[in-house]
């Protein structure tokens, strides 16, 4: 059943089009994505700058000629309740060998090699980071593609949120992803809140969950957002269904802005 919020989505375009296709005939054959979600812990002694230089100048172009991209670099925004000292980095795969293909083609990448090496070359003694975290997610139905608007990398002013949606079992997980796929999305744009990815998490750190990452113009319009989803009616009905009580037991979120050289 369409429900007012997916009536209205289907005026905004090939975005609305291709999520709402999705939730409404899962029997079309999509090329699903795969992310990794890295985050970098920069700790007390890490240097931000090597690790800047190391994702512009050496990891992102050689990702570029592997035909691997958008990939999204973020930084904690100022003043949010998002923990500083992280640099959070989305990477897009086609496929799940392509991570593997990856690694490999890095080993034999001149290039990659001659701009990572201060990075590379560091001892235990001078690392540039404390540690890294990864999560590896599959993208869902009801939003297959990465999506990067139109406009997005020109506005300064963007800000983007970064929220991972924990739940207590598998069976719980599984559910709040079929919540999304039967109608969180088409509610999301009607409010304004606009997805980059969204994905459930095969292997990470924090499991069973999903994450997601969404682009607002700025904070204003973040906050305006998050306001219009909560007081819409298709999530109050979705909300209060009894099939989906319960499916999260933890949220994460992570109010971020773009690095310069970001590609999301």
């Amino acid at each position: 059943m369409k429900t007012p919020a997916m009536k209205r989505w289907m005026t905004f375009g090939w975005t609305a089009a291709l999520c709402l296709t999705a939730c409404l005939q899962s029997d079309m054959s999509f090329a699903d994505e795969y992310y990794e979600v890295r985050t970098i812990v920069l700790g007390d002694k890490g240097d931000a700058a090597a690790v800047d230089q190391y994702l512009e100048k050496a990891l992102i172009p050689a990702l570029e000629r592997q035909n691997i991209g958008p990939v999204g670099v973020f930084a904690p925004k100022a003043n949010s309740e998002t923990k500083e000292g992280s640099v959070f980095v989305i990477i897009p795969f086609t496929e799940l060998g392509q991570m593997e293909s990856s690694r490999a083609a890095l080993a034999e990448d001149s290039e990659y090699q001659k701009a990572a090496a201060d990075y590379l070359g560091r001892d235990a003694k001078s690392p540039p980071y404390s540690r890294i975290s990864s999560e590896l997610l599959t993208a869902m139905d009801c939003w297959p593609k990465t999506v990067v608007p139109d406009g997005t990398l020109e506005n300064d002013e963007r800000v983007y949120e970064l929220r991972l949606y924990e739940s207590a079992n598998e069976r719980l997980g599984d559910l709040k992803v079929e919540m999304f796929n039967a109608g969180e999305v088409p509610i999301f744009l009607d409010s304004g809140i606009q997805p980059i990815f969204i994905g459930q998490a095969l292997v990470g750190p924090q499991m069973p969950s999903l994450t997601y990452l969404t682009v607002y113009k700025n904070e204003a319009a973040r906050e305006k957002a998050w306001d219009a989803f909560r007081a819409h009616p298709d999530w109050k009905v979705l909300s209060k269904n009894p099939r989906y009580g319960g499916t999260v037991s933890r949220i994460d979120k992570f109010v971020l802005s773009a690095k310069p050289y970001s590609q999301m």
